[in-house]
């Protein structure tokens, strides 16, 4: 086991002191892992739970209550010429994309029909939006009308529905519900955006500026502290708070009176750094609510330090720490699951992006081997404690099925230098020991690259995964 771990340590100068501490705190797999179960709140202003948003729900648990695909599922490749990082699907059972075009990086929304490709390149309907940032215009959610809530390079709140006309061709139509450009400087842009049980629309800022616009249309900002960007997006919790993760600290927010409200304030260690394989300098973690209750007792959230990053879970409502354990996965960029008392974190270090959004920073190292791996650390009473470690190189954003106990994502396949003639397979690993269960082969190579973007799992069990070059549907 140790040694498994050791040869993915980052920085080789301190591989010794590394490789010395994973031998205090990473003892091996548990003998009997706790099943992994728990709750998942419903957000009244969201669509269907576990497709609402990139991350299953507002909380960003990476959990769905839906099965994935039966083992021997058809792979179908619908090129759309863009990027897609959000894929989420209505009541209606049609599924949106938010995706960015490869020529001139224009956020575009497509239409797909879950159960069937459309007429041309699986889409139905396509509406291209106002460009911003290369991370502003990714993070979207359906709400409860199953219309897309994004805020575009103009700075609008929109909302975008579908229908049908009377000729029987589908179309977007983009509504808009508020502007922000009195409240958000010129050259920034929304990276972060989610309601919370009041039905308040939040978002963040890439430069910091935190807010909501309420069910009156009034809209309420906080600036968080100079250079403090944010690179992720914000989750909230039936409890009325709203997570933030900035590249220093994790915050957790409320409405107070029309504006917003920092209840705390929690600073991490964001290392010397940006690492290669993260997009920002600091966490690349879109804070995680979790809890066995309620599933919003706790807050977590994976740092950036230069050795061993750790997993912080944090008390919501207090910011009070409850554990910060060093987990071997290097670095990740992706937003950790989080179910009852379970915690799972995959690693991006190394994962070769084409391009860093503007300001992000020299990686330090330059460019690094992607070695992959995704660690399960369950809450105790006495703490965290790491349950096991796969060598798994996730290419995506895992998603754990309470319906059919498995953990869905993409596998990088090729040597450890990553080179464009890599494959990819879809995997399901066993959440109790990390096990490979089911493995099925992508066709192609660099075209169909998740590129560390979320999957979907639709009600009609088919996988949905965003690549580089459009989406794969799996099922």
């Amino acid at each position: 086991m140790l040694s498994a771990i050791r040869h993915r340590v980052l920085a080789p100068t301190h591989a010794a002191a590394c490789a010395l501490l994973l031998a205090c705190v990473w003892a091996g797999p548990a003998s009997a892992a706790p099943p992994v179960t728990g709750p998942l709140a419903a957000n009244p202003f969201l669509g269907p739970l576990g497709t609402a948003t990139m991350h299953g729900d507002a909380g960003s648990s990476d959990v769905t209550p839906l099965a994935g695909p039966a083992p021997g599922s058809g792979v179908t490749v619908y090129p759309l010429g863009a990027a897609c990082p959000t894929l989420l699907e209505g009541s209606d059972g049609l599924v949106v994309g938010l995706c960015t075009a490869i020529a001139g990086q224009t956020p575009t929304v497509f239409l797909f029909d879950s159960g069937a490709p459309g007429p041309v390149g699986g889409a139905l309907a396509s509406l291209s939006l106002t460009k911003g940032s290369l991370l502003g215009g990714v993070y979207a959610y359906l709400d409860n009308e199953d219309r897309l809530v994004v805020v575009d390079g103009g700075r609008r709140l929109l909302r975008v529905a579908h229908g049908r006309g009377d000729d029987g061709v589908w179309r977007l139509t983009a509504t808009v519900q508020a502007d922000l450009s009195g409240a958000i400087p010129q050259g920034d842009n929304v990276t972060g955006l989610v309601p919370d049980w009041s039905g308040n629309v939040w978002f963040a800022t890439g430069h910091g500026v935190v807010g909501f616009v309420g069910r009156d249309g009034g809209i309420g900002t906080v600036a968080l502290p100079s250079g403090e960007l944010v690179a992720n997006s914000i989750s909230s919790a039936p409890n009325g708070g709203v997570a933030v993760a900035s590249t220093h600290a994790l915050y957790e927010l409320r409405a107070r009176a029309g504006d917003p409200e920092i209840l705390w304030r929690s600073a991490y260690d964001r290392g010397s750094a940006r690492k290669p394989g993260q997009l920002s300098w600091g966490t690349g973690s879109t804070p995680t609510y979790f809890g066995p209750v309620r599933g919003d007792e706790y807050l977590a959230i994976v740092d950036n330090a230069d050795d061993l990053v750790r997993l912080i879970v944090a008390r919501s409502g207090t910011g009070e720490q409850v554990c910060s354990l060093p987990v071997p996965v290097g670095g990740s960029e992706n937003s950790p699951i989080g179910i009852g008392a379970s915690i799972f974190v995959a690693s991006t270090y190394g994962y070769p992006y084409p391009t860093v959004p503007e300001g992000a920073g020299p990686a330090v190292p330059a460019s690094a081997p992607f070695r992959g791996g995704l660690s399960r650390v369950d809450l105790t009473a006495d703490g965290c404690v790491p349950v096991w470690d796969s060598e798994v190189r996730s290419a995506a954003v895992p998603r754990l099925s309470l319906a059919d106990a498995g953990i869905h994502t993409m596998r990088r396949v090729g040597p450890d230098a990553t080179t464009p003639l890599d494959g990819f397979d879809y995997v399901v690993l066993d959440p109790a020991t990390g096990a490979v269960r089911t493995s099925i082969p992508l066709p192609g190579t660099l075209a169909e690259d998740p590129l560390q973007m979320a999957a979907l799992i639709t009600r009609g069990g088919a996988l949905w995964q965003g690549t580089i070059t459009g989406v794969v549907r799996i099922g």
